[in-house]
């Protein structure tokens, strides 16, 4: 069955919003906000996606993937992050900059090119962010990880991902050395949601708490 980007896009929005609600489904709305179109364009879509049997849709309980509908949206986000992987390594993007150029070409790769760039990658199981790669077979693999914002003080841990990529974001963390591998040590956490202070290699430097809630870390021990 032929698909179209747009289809597609759906996926890809769904599946990642369903990690952030657990066993709820996800909102008409918060699909809606994400895919930056409007509540009734988003019902009419669902209401296709269901005929397809991509989602399971019922109105006012919110939407969940079927498992074909998980499987095109992890095949979707395995070619995003591999591109997002190549254009860094291989051709010399930021990591600020990947995103956008992965977007698109996500919809256009054969299966051979994809294979190609994870065997040129040596099959890597993250991106230029610390996101996961999907397997080939389509599973998405488990990481434990924390948000910076919730660890203790007078501790040390590596940092393994940034949720939040916004182009802007990426370059101030960058500027501040907070890249995904790199160890940080906690020094103190100011409350009610007051900023971080950490300590990279032999500097400090003070994040906002925002800023922290989306930087995930492990524990150094953990490594």
């Amino acid at each position: 069955m032929s698909r179209s980007q747009s289809v597609e896009d759906y996926l890809k929005s769904i599946y990642k919003l369903q990690q952030e609600v657990e066993k709820k489904g996800v909102s008409t709305t918060k699909l809606a906000s994400d895919i930056g179109v409007s509540n009734a364009s988003v019902t009419n879509m669902l209401k296709r996606l269901s005929e397809m049997g991509f989602v399971n849709y019922e109105s006012y309980y919110g939407t969940r993937l079927t498992k074909s509908g998980e499987k095109i949206a992890l095949e979707i986000i395995r070619h995003h992050r591999l591109l997002e992987l190549y254009l860094k390594e291989m051709m010399g993007y930021s990591w600020d900059e990947v995103h956008d150029e992965a977007e698109k070409l996500e919809h256009h790769i054969s299966e051979q090119f994809e294979d190609r760039i994870a065997e040129l990658l040596n099959d890597p199981e993250v991106d230029p962010h610390g996101d996961p790669i999907p397997t080939k077979d389509g599973k998405m693999p488990a990481v434990k990880t924390r948000p910076l914002s919730s660890v203790d003080s007078n501790r040390s841990f590596v940092v393994r991902r940034v949720k939040n990529q916004t182009p802007e974001l990426l370059r101030y963390l960058e500027k501040q050395g907070i890249i995904p591998g790199v160890k940080v040590e906690v020094l103190a956490k100011e409350p009610f949601d007051g900023p971080v202070q950490l300590k990279i290699e032999n500097r400090t430097t003070t994040i906002g708490y925002k800023i922290a809630e989306d930087i995930y870390v492990v524990d150094t021990h953990a490594i």
